[in-house]
């Protein structure tokens, strides 16, 4: 049985995004309630009845949230210009080689805007 598991987290933090106009409100030093889910996609395994503990993906997540939750995001490398599509791909890159069956990470700034990144392979499409 193939499936997919997604597990959700939410962080504070402070950005601007320093390469849009300067009249741009995102260029303006400002915060949002940030929501990841994280989605892992793989086989079942037979004897156990699941991809993997939705604790894993908790265990895997959790040191990386602290890096970000309530920090300016602007001041961690390789986020320097943090951008939803940006931040995605960085957390999937710390991510991934705790969780080889990595699918998507989908980065929430707000309620209604949201950007899904399947990693490197989607890159070349």
């Amino acid at each position: 049985m193939h499936v997919e598991l997604a597990k959700t987290f939410t962080f504070e933090a402070a950005h601007h995004l320093p390469h849009v106009p300067p009249q741009h409100k995102c260029r303006r030093l400002h915060g949002h309630s940030y929501r990841v889910e994280i989605v892992v996609r793989g086989e079942v395994n037979p004897e156990l009845g699941w991809l993997m503990d939705f604790d894993a993906i908790r265990q895997a997540f959790e040191p990386i949230r602290l890096q970000l939750d309530h920090y300016y995001l602007n001041d961690i490398p390789g986020l320097e210009n943090p951008t939803s599509e940006i931040l995605a791909r960085w957390i999937w890159e710390r991510l991934a080689p705790a969780l080889p069956c990595l699918y998507r990470v989908s980065i929430a700034e707000t309620c209604t805007s949201a950007c899904h990144y399947y990693g490197e392979a989607s890159d070349d499409a």
